[in-house]
C-alpha cells in the first residue's frame, strides 16, 4: 500500500474519531490544551505567534488568539496566497473574512508578518516522535520547510498515534500540547 493512500486511511480514521467528540468535550479540552500551552515557555517567550482559525472539530483556538491579543503580542494568522500559505499580522478578529476553503483569513489590508517566534499548526493525528498528520493538502508542510520557527501542534490526546507514514517532504513538530501533557520532541 502506498503512503499516501495510508495516510488517506488514518486520516479518515481520525476525523471520525475527532467529529465523532461531543462539542462540550472539545470545549473542555480546548481550554486545558490552551492552559497547557500558556505554561509553555516557548509560547509565553514569543511576540509573534502564529495560529489558525479553527475549523470542525479542530481544537479551538479563539481563546489563544484572544490571549495573545490581549497581552500585546503580534497574532499571525495564515491566508492562501497563490497556491501557498502567508501569515499575516491581525490586530483583531474583525480583521477577517471568509477565505480559501471556507476558513476565515486575513483581510486583504492586514500586513504580511515578516517574524514568527512560534506557529501552532491544526493536526489531525501526530506520533510523539513529532511527525504529524494534516488534511493532506501540503500547505503547511512547504511553509514550514522554508522557515525557521518552533512548530507546535495543538490535538487532542486520543490523536496521538504509533506512527504516521511519512513522506520525505513531511515536516517535523517541535513541541505537542495536548490536554494532558506537554511533549517535547528530541
Amino acid at each position: 500500500m502506498s503512503v499516501s493512500i495510508e495516510k488517506a486511511a488514518l486520516r479518515k480514521y481520525l476525523l471520525d474519531k475527532r467529529d465523532a467528540t461531543s462539542a462540550e468535550l472539545r470545549y473542555i479540552s480546548s481550554a486545558k490544551i490552551h492552559e497547557n500551552l500558556k505554561n509553555s515557555s516557548v509560547y509565553s517567550n514569543s511576540h509573534n505567534i502564529a495560529s489558525y482559525f479553527p475549523v470542525g472539530s479542530e481544537v479551538d483556538t479563539h481563546d489563544i488568539m484572544l490571549n495573545v491579543l490581549k497581552q500585546g503580542k503580534n497574532l499571525l494568522l495564515p491566508k492562501i496566497v497563490n497556491d501557498n500559505i502567508e501569515f499575516y499580522i491581525i490586530s483583531n478578529l474583525e480583521k477577517l473574512e471568509k477565505g480559501a476553503f471556507d476558513i476565515m483569513e486575513p483581510k486583504d489590508s492586514c500586513k504580511k508578518a515578516e517574524n514568527i517566534d512560534c506557529i501552532l499548526i491544526p493536526t489531525i493525528g501526530i506520533s510523539k516522535s513529532g511527525d504529524r498528520l494534516g488534511y493532506g493538502k501540503g500547505y503547511y508542510d512547504k511553509f514550514l520547510s522554508s522557515i525557521d520557527t518552533v512548530k507546535i501542534s495543538l490535538t487532542y490526546t486520543k490523536q496521538i498515534v504509533k506512527s504516521i507514514p511519512t513522506e520525505s517532504h513531511d515536516i517535523k513538530i517541535d513541541l505537542i500540547i495536548t490536554e494532558d501533557e506537554i511533549i517535547k520532541v528530541s
